[in-house]
This record gives structure tokens, C-alpha cells and sequence, in this order.
């Protein structure tokens, strides 16, 4: 654990409701105090100068995937760690589906112990709902919890059996453990490759349709009001979907959600080239549920955005478009997608746009970080909102390249990423 004086940003704590110029001093991995005349206190603590920045708390990615055990040539931990101090992230939550799934608390506690020797960042990891994330058995929860998952999900694998989604929740509510579901209803998917509507037939691709996520959110959220669970939806896509869970929450249940950049970045009209790295899932949609993503996350329905971080090696992704892996890489172009969609066009706050970074995904996965209080972990993102800068994918700390960002020109992004205290990434001059 370190200790850093970090002068001259504008703080901004949502936790706290705090905006305005002040210091952030951080002694021994915890913050000390937020204010003014810190150096004075402080003379023996290095100092970090963030003028012109955004100071706020250390960014939180609750949906990543990091590809160890099993799938290394993809992603590891610790190069998933490095993109994600990169992108100003200090905490990521890693999602089950590695192999061997982690369904069994000896396949957390590896993840555990790995990550702290190897990851810049706090990694978090999540574990199956079922074993093998195949849906039919209950994984190995309570033991998992102890090992220290802080969620459960079979991402990338919807629970397709009600009953044993039903059972998982009544577990999860006993564990204090939220539930996450990637809500698809592969019957309704099956052989899709991008989103049904006008572009998938001009195009001659398989289409995947709204109402195959639509229908999953609306069994989730019966359930979830039946079993009393805390339920998240995972990458949120659909206009629908956006307008149910805020129909749940105005009811008083204990659901959530999040977002990702790309689907309120772009449309599934960038698929007109056939480029594998616009292939994801869900997959883009159409302006009318870009334009109700983003009314979600002004009006405060959408609790935070998340990259779901999805590497595969280009072996695997530049194959033909029918036969590729879904899913592309994140963490490094978060911020930057979300201040040029949400707030350079004055959409949100930058107040908000830390909240849904911050405070929004801990108020979920309970990780006791997302604030700049006294006592709280020294995780600090310094961001700004002007620098002009060039997102290269051959320059990405991630092992895979498979992001539809690459040679996008950004204004604004992350300066400074700062984890216990220690500054584990920097911005190049």
C-alpha cells in the first residue's frame, strides 16, 4: 500500500455529492481526507498533479471477462488488469465463463490468488449460477461466496429452465448475492448473428430479435418479485427491456442495470462491411433503442455502464462473419465512448457519468469502493475532458484486437489511474 497527494483536479464524488476543486490525500492504500491545504500535512507524500483533470473515484467495471484459467492465448489477468488501468478502471468483476468454468470455490480461489499476483487492478471475480454454466444444476454458490465471488451469473449462457433461474434466486437472496443474467432466449436467437430488422435482411445476415431479450427480462423480473432477489440485467439492449425494468423499480423491486459504450455508440447500421469486430451480443440495434438506452441513463433507470469486455484472438474473430465469436474488447475506450455520446453533447453531468462508474455498480456487487470518503480504499481515477487523443488497437494493453474502435479519434479520456494509493498507469505526454 502507497501514499499519494493528488493536487490541482476538480474532485468529484458522488458518493458525497462533492464537485469542486480540492486534494485527495491517500496515506498507507486509504484515502485521509478530501480538501484543501492537504500539503502541508502531508510533505513527505509524493504528489501527483492533476490540473485540468477530473479527480473521482476509482472507476468500477462489474462486467468483464478476463479469459484465465483455460483461455490465455485470449486475455490473462494479469493483461486484462493492465488494459483496464488503461482505460481508468481500479476494479473489474470477472464473469464465469473461463475453463474450467468457475462453478467451484477451488476455481475462485485460484482467480483470487492469481489477481493478487499478478493484477494492477482489484479483480472481483463472478461465479456460475449453475455448474458448467449449462443451466440445469445449481453451481456450488454458498462455498464460492465464501471463496469470494461478490455475484452470480452465467454470462454468456442464459438460464434457459425458469425453475432453476427460481431456485438461484432463492439461494442468492439467503447469500445477499445479486443475480446477473444474460437475458436471451436462445429459441428465439437461434442461427441470428446480428439484430433482426431492416439492415439484417439488406445484408442477408441471420437475425437476432428484441423480443429474445425482451421475453428473458420479463421472466427475470417475475421471478425477482416472487423470490425477493436483488436481480441485475446484464448489457441491457432493447427498448422494451429499458421501459420494464424502470416499470419494476417504479414497484419497488430490487433490480438494476447496466449498459455498455458500444450500444449507446453505435447503431447496427456499422455492419454494412461484414467487419467481425461489429459482432457482439447482444448485438447493435437500431437508432430506437440506441435513442432508449440513452433516455435510460438520463432519466436514472440504467444503474451503470459496464464494457462487458470481451476478448478473442484474431484467429478466432477473423474468420467469416457467420462462423466468428460475438463479443470485442472495452476497457480501454470506455470513458472516451461515454463522454462523446453522453456528456460533450450535454446529455448528463460529468457528476452522473462518475456515479454510473462508480457509485452505481457498487451499490450492486457491495464492493466498498466508489467513493472518496475518509477510510475508503485509495482507488482514484483521474480523468479529463478535452485531450485529443487516437484509440490504436496495436497499442492495446488487452492480448486481443478486436475492438470496432480502432483509429477512432476521442475527446477526452482517462489521465491517471491510481489503485491503493499507487499510480498503476499514467497517460503518455
Amino acid at each position: 500500500m502507497s501514499s499519494l497527494l493528488i493536487v490541482g483536479g476538480r474532485v468529484i464524488d458522488p458518493a458525497s455529492g462533492f464537485d469542486g476543486h480540492a486534494e485527495v490525500l491517500i496515506r498507507d492504500g486509504r484515502i485521509v481526507a478530501t480538501g484543501t491545504g492537504l500539503a502541508a500535512e502531508a510533505p513527505d507524500v509524493p504528489v501527483l498533479d492533476a490540473k485540468g483533470a477530473i479527480v473521482a473515484p476509482g472507476f468500477i467495471d462489474m462486467h468483464v471477462h478476463l479469459r484465465e484459467p483455460g483461455i490465455e492465448h485470449a486475455e490473462t489477468i494479469e493483461s486484462g488488469a493492465r488494459a483496464a488501468a488503461a482505460g481508468g478502471f481500479t476494479s473489474i468483476c470477472c464473469m464465469a465463463n473461463t475453463i474450467p468454468v468457475n462453478d467451484s470455490a477451488m476455481t475462485t480461489s485460484y482467480i483470487v490468488q492469481r489477481a493478487r499476483e499478478v493484477a494492477v487492478v482489484n479483480v472481483f471475480p463472478i461465479g456460475a449460477i449453475t455448474k458448467g454454466s449449462l443451466g440445469e444444476e445449481l453451481a456450488a454458490i454458498g462455498s464460492m461466496k465464501e471463496a469470494g465471488i461478490v455475484a452470480i451469473s452465467d454470462d454468456g449462457r442464459p438460464v434457459m429452465n425458469a425453475r432453476v433461474m427460481r431456485r438461484a434466486m432463492e439461494l442468492a437472496r439467503a447469500l445477499d448475492l445479486p443475480v446477473i443474467d444474460h437475458c436471451e432466449d436462445l429459441n428465439l436467437s437461434a442461427g441470428g448473428d446480428m439484430h433482426e430488422g431492416v439492415q439484417s435482411v439488406r445484408l442477408g445476415l441471420g437475425g437476432i430479435p428484441s423480443t429474445s431479450e425482451d421475453v428473458m427480462v420479463a421472466r427475470d423480473l417475475l421471478l425477482a418479485e416472487q423470490t425477493g432477489a436483488r436481480f441485475h440485467v446484464a448489457h441491457l439492449s432493447t427498448r422494451h427491456s429499458v421501459a420494464m425494468v424502470a416499470y419494476a423499480k417504479s414497484r419497488g423491486l430490487d433490480v438494476s442495470c447496466e449498459v455498455t459504450p458500444h450500444h449507446f455508440a453505435i447503431t447496427d447500421e456499422e455492419l454494412g462491411s461484414y467487419d467481425s469486430n461489429f459482432k457482439m451480443k447482444p448485438p447493435l440495434r437500431c437508432h430506437g433503442d440506441v435513442d432508449a438506452i440513452i433516455e435510460g441513463i438520463v432519466s436514472g433507470v440504467v444503474d451503470a455502464i459496464a464494457t462487458d469486455h470481451a476478448p478473442h484472438a484474431g484467429s478466432e474473430k477473423m474468420q467469416e462473419f457467420e462462423r466468428c465469436p460475438f463479443g470485442i474488447t472495452g476497457l480501454e475506450t470506455a470513458i472516451g465512448l461515454s463522454l462523446a455520446e453522453l456528456v460533450h453533447n450535454g446529455r448528463i453531468t460529468v457528476m452522473r457519468l462518475v456515479e454510473l462508474f462508480t457509485t452505481g455498480p457498487d451499490r450492486i456487487v457491495k464492493l466498498g469502493r466508489g467513493t472518496l470518503s475518509p477510510g475508503a480504499p485509495g482507488d482514484v481515477t483521474v480523468f479529463d475532458l478535452d485531450t485529443e487523443w487516437t484509440f490504436d488497437v496495436q497499442q492495446s494493453f488487452s492480448k486481443s484486437r478486436n475492438s470496432p474502435f480502432h483509429g477512432r479519434r476521442f475527446r477526452g479520456g482517462p489521465v491517471a489511474t491510481v489503485v491503493g494509493g499507487k499510480i498503476v498507469w499514467k497517460r503518455e505526454q
